[in-house]
């Protein structure tokens, strides 16, 4: 779980960057070849397989994991809640995660699934001809309840974040207490800029 979680966290970063060229002002095409560079490179598509995979197993784990507890609690629970110890993301763990699987399996059918067989229109830049994939996305994000969703579901990735970051480095006894806050600040301070991020760009298309 951890060791997925990690790779995860980092395809979030990866991912972001490419995202963030939505935002320049030159009619899509820095975004368009950015898309075209990773949906044609051999190595970024064997990664590509290797991430979903990965997504996948998280997901697995977790609903596995959950079982497991659920059993080891039994009916009636524990005798002693560790509620008030425990922050509002980690109790919440399963339905942050719910949240963002119902997130992911919407934004695959309207962006990757169009990627690879929606009748995308063609952009050609220096005489190179790409899917305009900036389009499929612009005409998304003008339509106000996708972009409240997608914000709604970006703030829930952040508290899911908030505990799993930190957790990971614990889960792997990468913990100490000499690095213990600078883990804690890196973790806290990519739980909120990356899904800010994230948010920010649906946000601004939206108003331009």
């Amino acid at each position: 779980m951890a060791l997925s979680g990690l790779f995860l966290i980092l395809f979030l970063a990866v991912h972001l960057a490419g995202n963030l060229q939505l935002l320049k002002h030159d009619g899509g095409e820095a975004f368009n070849v950015y898309a075209k560079f990773m949906t044609s490179n051999p190595l970024i598509k064997t990664v590509s397989y290797g991430n979903y995979f990965l997504i996948l197993l998280h997901i697995f784990i977790a609903f596995a994991l959950t079982l497991k507890n659920r059993a080891a609690r039994g009916t009636e629970g524990y005798a002693v809640s560790s509620g008030k110890s425990s922050s509002l993301a980690s109790r919440n763990m399963g339905i942050l995660g719910t949240i963002i699987l119902i997130f992911l399996v919407i934004h695959m059918k309207d962006f990757w699934a169009q990627m690879h067989w929606g009748g995308i229109p063609t952009a050609t830049y220096d005489g190179v001809e790409v899917k305009d994939l900036y389009k499929v996305v612009a005409l998304s994000f003008v339509q106000g309840w996708y972009v409240a969703l997608y914000v709604l579901c970006m703030i829930a990735l952040s508290f899911h974040l908030w505990h799993g970051f930190t957790s990971a480095f614990q889960t792997l006894g990468l913990n100490h207490m000499k690095y213990n806050p600078v883990i804690n600040f890196v973790g806290r301070a990519f739980a909120i800029v990356v899904p800010s991020l994230f948010a920010l760009i649906p946000i601004v298309m939206f108003f331009n």
